[in-house]
């Protein structure tokens, strides 16, 4: 059996912690304002405050507690897009394999469709559409992220389709139903799983670039990506306010894309391509 993924885990846990529990450890009000207390550096830098261990920003909220609030919508809208694209993406793959036909063309000229249209343009499309916030952001994860389900769940159900063990379940005249239910689905779950691990990272940074272009959570909610938009004309005097977000973004991803790489060596030792 493998070792665990310590370091990976030791990445991701303290932002899985924040989600969960993040009301209950907020050191202070992360959307309070504190007008006589803007601007202060980390507790350990001179002119720091204990009581605000990160810093504040322009306005004098608390860097910690922004961050802490930060994890929730982050976590929530990775999870979501990734489980939704997968819910769309893995029947649409399934069908497209296991039946092929007509089925198979309009899947995969679908497929093709969502992959001329660069991802940065689809989400302003959708912006402008629905306007600016968590819909927008969910939405745009999806239908970036669907068709990467569809293409590799095809290319495995093609594949499978034609196992003796499908063609014997056949003969037995089981339905197509019964069989993608229990016969090709659960040899392509392994898959899919490590693709959905392999997405939460880039589903996060999807989240982060769509908040930081305006379309994505709204002000005063906190996100680590409107802290760092906030702070951005900042970087050279008040540092510590997008560069405490841009470091946690950067550790969940890694962590996110280190447990996807060990998951995938433990359900796929041939390290499909995927």
């Amino acid at each position: 059996m493998s070792r665990l993924p310590w370091f990976g885990i030791v990445l991701v846990l303290p932002v899985l912690v924040w989600g969960i529990f993040g009301p209950l450890l907020y050191p202070h009000d992360p959307t309070a304002m504190n007008l006589l207390s803007p601007h202060k550096p980390p507790a350990w830098l001179p002119g720091g405050q204990g009581a605000f261990l990160l810093g504040t920003d322009q306005f004098g909220r608390d860097v910690l507690s922004q961050l802490i609030a930060g994890a929730r919508p982050a976590l929530i809208v990775s999870f979501c897009g990734v489980a939704l694209a997968a819910a769309i993406g893995i029947p649409a793959g399934l069908a497209a394999g296991y039946f092929g036909g007509w089925t198979d063309n309009l899947v995969m000229r679908l497929v093709d469709v969502k992959m001329s249209i660069p991802s940065i343009l689809l989400t302003l499309l959708i912006g402008g559409a629905i306007g600016g916030g968590l819909t927008t952001v969910l939405v745009s994860i999806v239908l970036i992220f669907w068709a990467d389900y569809a293409r590799v769940v095809r290319s495995q159900a093609l594949t499978l389709r034609d196992a003796d063990y499908v063609a014997l379940a056949r003969v037995a005249n089981c339905s197509d139903l019964r069989i993608l239910a229990t016969h090709v689905f659960p040899n392509i779950l392994p898959t899919a799983i490590i693709l959905m691990t392999l997405q939460l990272g880039r589903a996060l940074i999807v989240e982060a670039s769509i908040t930081f272009i305006g379309l994505g959570i709204q002000a005063p909610a906190a996100a680590w990506r409107l802290m760092i938009a906030d702070g951005r004309g900042l970087i050279s005097s008040d540092w510590w306010i997008p560069t405490f977000p841009g470091l946690c973004i950067t550790i969940t991803v890694l962590g996110a894309n280190i447990l996807g790489d060990w998951l995938r060596d433990r359900l796929d030792p041939r390290l499909i391509e995927i």
